[in-house]
């Protein structure tokens, strides 16, 4: 037998070799091996099985990774079709479904000594008295560790090794599986009633996955009533290969788009439709963006799914766990014990079969694009996905993208609506302070306008709780000379260096260069030593914050602070348990959290991305907003927000003020129809960079009139620039751009695929490729 192998280095070819008799009966499509190519031993995935070759002398696999196939058919096809639509080679599109822990090693399971009571055999011996008293401890426990049971009984390995010998326990070395979540205590929660739009939605969505005409579920006073009993008979060892339950016959794929506003009971949605979908004998994914993938979110579906006996049931993916804990995650779901995964965008890739549900939360979230080849976006993805394995897909948000929202109006998605929040709870009340009228009254750098800070006052005396959202870390934006106007600039990029004052550095936030504060102005003809610092981060939030309020416990969370792999569960704990009078935050506490003793809310600096150089910008305000907002009043007092704005009459604020997401979406979508912007068309995004501006210029005006020459086949094609990058230079790159829109995108990726390949650029000047970006710098 041939294998047709895709080796892990982007050749956009497969190879041809030869099974050798000792691996003859273990190969199939997926199986991960190593093979020779020249003088090196690749790592590669067998795409194929074939009795003849083209080609004659071929060379024989080295040997399989892993006791079992690891891309699935189904997976497998995924991969090429993003490589394909993303205008990727297939060898990176392939390498990307797999953890690297997973891709490289052949058994990374942890291995550990356990110590096992025997049952007696005759009369039981007398023994010195510390024998006896560890004894006593394995008899109690019956197994442990051994680790364990050193600690507990103050003894030596030698002691448990004459036990040993005296056939009284058996010492055996066995997997431990890494559990990111052993030592948490998680109760079990059960299913909550539903109001009438909830239960609307669920219903729409179970009817999607098989209705219940099985009669194996059904719906009781707006619960799904699922005996998970059948689930605990699924549950099998780490070195099990046995395959979940075959699933019943599969319907037709659908995609829903749940809009729902903040606090309308979206999570309720998801767990019931995930246990209808366990009930039918099939997984589920849930994708979160990776800055929403807190504790708080995964403990809700381990509370539901993961109790008693069923503690496996749930899995975690995502970039926080060690690389032990995502091998040991990864292979539960490939062994069929974990049918339930949770994680970040690369969870969409997550081995579950057979697959009857996956549910994007937050979908309108930029984090689910990757910014690497292959330079995917999960949402798509999963939808691609549900397609090839018929499987329902959720899209869910309170402000979903303008592309979902789109497309559910004309009939692509099934639309599902929850206009109210759950429990007769109120919207937040929401009052957009003019920051330019306050600082006109105020001397110095306005931080917080005097309505935030009085309210914050009456939070702290009412004993309630409040966050303050500034999507900028560190302490001041820039360094600057108020004589001459110098600026402290990144050598390496095209942005100013941010000061942080707990370290007393100067950092670039694109590529990480730290420069020493000067105490004096650089500029040799100037040296003015009044230097001073501009904007606010933060970290001058925190500071501001403990002078105006001494009294309150105040914390911080963005990347500076949250850098240890507990920082977010230990912090978030805290906040819950009334630990944490004011949270102050990045994008990390906008959205996903869930404390209803919050009742205060303040933005700062509402406006500030407002003015990028992105068509997006209006909607990324909106979307912030609305999102930061609706962190208030979900417990029985109402919410109040203040939004700080420098621009307070900007449609984007406005709308987001009355919790107007349809007006939002009628004015902006006019703005695209005319410019013929997404949704209304596709962006591919063509990036060169190089460290010679004027090789990257030549090279970009040379890439146009290629195109222009060409693409004359794509009628609608609007080709714009070749123009610099919002950031021209970045980590020593500058870099130039060309933006292609057209509605025909699939065959536009086809088009480039093949047209840019064989262009002959200058060696150090790159070129990518980026289809339907997020982000345009």
């Amino acid at each position: 037998m041939i294998a047709r192998v895709s080796l892990e280095i982007p050749l956009r070819k497969e190879f041809d070799y030869s099974i050798p008799p000792g691996l003859a009966g273990q190969i199939e499509v997926g199986t991960r091996v190593q093979a020779p190519f020249g003088a090196r031993k690749i790592f590669g995935t067998v795409t194929a099985l074939a009795e003849e070759s083209a080609h004659a002398h071929l060379k024989p696999i080295l040997r399989i990774v892993g006791a079992q196939t690891l891309v699935t058919p189904r997976v497998l096809k995924l991969a090429r079709w993003i490589a394909d639509y993303y205008c990727c080679a297939p060898e990176i599109a392939l390498k990307s479904v797999l953890p690297e822990v997973v891709r490289k090693k052949e058994d990374g399971w942890k291995k550990q000594l356990f110590v096992r009571a025997l049952p007696p055999t005759g009369e039981f011996p007398k023994l010195p008295k510390r024998q006896q008293q560890v004894w006593n401890i394995i008899e109690e426990r019956r197994e442990m560790l051994i680790t364990e049971l050193l600690e507990l009984a103050q003894t030596t390995a030698a002691t448990v090794r004459k036990l040993e010998d005296s056939g009284l326990v058996e010492i055996t070395s066995e997997i431990s599986e890494r559990d990111p979540y052993a030592r948490e205590h998680i109760l079990p929660s059960h299913p909550l009633s539903l109001n009438d739009a909830q239960s609307a939605a669920l219903a729409r969505i179970t009817t999607a996955m098989g209705g219940s005409e099985d009669g194996r579920s059904k719906m009781e006073d707006g619960k799904i009533i699922t005996p998970l009993k059948s689930q605990i008979s699924n549950l099998k060892s780490p070195s099990s290969t046995l395959r979940p339950p075959s699933s019943p016959p599969s319907r037709p794929s659908s995609t829903f788009l749940l809009h729902g506003v903040t606090g309308s009971g979206k999570t309720e949605i998801y767990l019931q439709a995930i246990a209808y979908a366990l009930e039918m004998g099939k997984g589920a994914i849930v994708l979160v963006p990776e800055i929403s993938l807190t504790p708080q979110t995964v403990e809700r579906f381990k509370a539901r799914f993961s109790a008693g006996k069923l503690q496996t049931l749930v899995a975690v993916l995502h970039s926080h766990l060690s690389a032990g804990e995502r091998h040991d995650e990864w292979h539960k779901i490939r062994q069929g014990r974990a049918r339930i995964v949770i994680g970040a965008r690369s969870a969409i890739f997550a081995p579950v079969e057979p697959l009857g549900l996956i549910i994007v939360d937050e979908e309108h979230e930029q984090t689910y694009k990757q910014e690497e080849s292959p330079r995917y976006h999960a949402r798509d993805v999963a939808i691609m996905r549900g397609q090839m394995e018929n499987a329902v897909v959720l899209l869910g948000s309170a402000t979903p993208s303008l592309e979902s929202y789109y497309n559910a109006k004309k009939g692509k998605y099934e639309l599902l609506e929850l206009p109210e929040r759950v429990d007769a709870q109120k919207m937040p009340r929401v009052r957009v302070v003019d920051m330019r009228q306050a600082a006109a009254k105020e001397k110095g750098n306005l931080i917080f306008s005097p309505q935030l800070k009085e309210a914050i006052h009456q939070r702290l005396e009412k004993q309630e709780q409040t966050i303050l959202f500034l999507n900028r870390r560190g302490w001041a934006t820039a360094l600057q000379c108020p004589l001459c106007g110098y600026v402290a600039p990144c050598p390496n990029c095209s942005v100013s260096l941010t000061y942080h004052r707990i370290e007393q550095n100067l950092v670039c936030h694109i590529c990480g260069h730290l420069d020493k504060v000067p105490l004096v102005c650089p500029n040799e003809k100037c040296r003015n030593p009044a230097i001073r610092f501009s904007g606010m981060g933060t970290q001058r939030i925190e500071e501001t914050l403990a002078k105006l309020f001494p009294q309150a416990r105040i914390r911080r969370m963005d990347s500076d602070t949250m850098k240890r792999k507990d920082d977010y569960r230990k912090t978030l704990g805290e906040f819950r348990s009334g630990g944490i009078d004011i949270l102050v935050g990045t994008q990390m506490i906008a959205k996903g959290l869930h404390f209803p003793n919050v009742t205060l809310v303040g933005i700062i600096h509402a406006d500030s991305a407002l003015h990028q150089p992105d068509f997006r910008a209006g909607e990324r305000t909106f979307q912030l907003l609305t999102q930061v907002a609706g962190r208030a009043g979900r417990g029985d007092v109402e919410g109040e927000v203040f939004v700080q704005a420098f621009a307070p009459f900007h449609p984007a604020i406005q709308y987001a003020r009355r919790h107007d997401f349809m007006g939002f979406y009628d004015q902006e979508i006019e703005f695209r129809e005319e410019l013929k912007y997404p949704p209304l068309s596709r962006v591919a995004l063509l990036t060169l960079k190089g460290r010679n501006e004027d090789k990257v210029k030549f090279s970009a005006d040379y890439l146009k009139r290629e195109l222009e020459r060409t693409l004359s086949e794509f009628k609608d094609l609007i080709i714009a620039g070749p123009a610099p990058a919002p950031l021209l230079k970045a980590e020593t790159f500058y870099r130039h751009q060309i933006m292609l829109r057209t509605r025909a995108m699939s065959k536009l990726s086809q088009a480039l695929a093949r047209i840019l390949p064989p262009l002959a650029l200058p060696e150090d000047v790159t070129l990518s490729v980026d289809i339907d970006p997020v982000n345009l710098a």
